[in-house]
């Protein structure tokens, strides 16, 4: 017997990749489970096994940067934020942080489809009862429209979003005149695809000649040390964090700034929620 939930959870991640560099991602969660049936007619409670899967997940993958360690031009080793990421492919990256941040997978390369199966055979470590086989599928959510990814950490948050470098990937809707604006949504999705999102006060100013070029953020949480270097033009500067929120009104504040016409912006935090915001120039 095979039963299946769709859209059991979703996982917000950033992936490191050797083309495009620090990329954020959402995809939405598919479970199927094979078991034999119990006495009482069920291979198992939903009421049991769905916040067993979503705890399992949220614990070990979700909100982390996943680390190809065979992908070309990186490096990983100790450190005493935790582990050490350097790269040079497709740009240089320096991260440190604590080891329950980051993901470690021994690929060249990340895929959604790899990774599901690898997740699957982490749950199948410990299943529960009467179940024999998981399968999960990621999939990224249908959007019409614009859509961009990004990266971002939030020193305040007392969750898992306080890491330094976990990301989503998000719809964009722009309003001006009462009406959508695609020309504005698609612009500004491909102005903040693949960057980096940071918070001004996180900023720490480099001495060294070398690094004119790059901008590193420091932050100390409850989870540990937080740095993270990167080239300014992957970058976008808050003057605040970069919550969802905030994003939201940064974002409208910016639009209309720039054109000159009241605005108002629904800013996605990966799938299903976010906030909107809204400025007048």
């Amino acid at each position: 017997m095979t039963l299946f939930v769709n859209r059991l959870t979703q996982l917000d991640v950033s992936w490191w990749c050797p083309t495009r560099g620090l990329v954020g991602a959402s995809w939405q969660v598919d479970v199927e489970l094979d078991g034999e049936l119990g006495e009482d007619g069920m291979l198992f409670d939903f009421g049991e096994v769905k916040p067993w899967i979503k705890q399992r997940l949220d614990a070990g993958a979700d909100h982390t940067l996943l680390v190809p360690t065979r992908a070309p031009g990186l490096e990983l080793h100790d450190c005493r934020e935790g582990l050490c990421v350097r790269t040079t492919l497709p740009w240089t990256m320096e991260l440190r942080a604590p080891r329950q941040a980051l993901t470690l997978l021994p690929w060249r390369e990340i895929r959604a489809e790899r990774l599901a199966d690898h997740l699957a055979a982490e749950l199948m470590r410990r299943p529960p009862p009467r179940v024999s086989d998981i399968r999960l599928r990621l999939r990224e959510e249908e959007i019409e429209g614009a859509a961009y990814t990004y990266s971002h950490g939030l020193r305040r948050h007392a969750g898992n979003c306080q890491r330094i470098a976990h990301g989503h990937r998000s719809r964009l809707h722009i309003w001006q005149g009462g009406k959508r604006v695609p020309e504005l949504e698609r612009e500004w999705a491909e102005r903040l695809a693949d960057r980096y999102l940071v918070d001004q006060a996180d900023i720490v100013t480099d001495e060294e000649p070398a690094w004119k070029q790059m901008l590193t953020s420091r932050y100390r949480t409850a989870q540990g040390q937080f740095f993270l270097r990167l080239p300014r033009e992957r970058c976008e500067v808050l003057p605040t964090p970069t919550t969802v929120e905030w994003i939201a009104d940064w974002l409208a504040r910016q639009i209309a700034g720039e054109t000159g016409r009241a605005t108002r912006v629904q800013a996605f935090e990966g799938i299903d929620k976010g906030a909107i915001a809204q400025a007048s120039p």
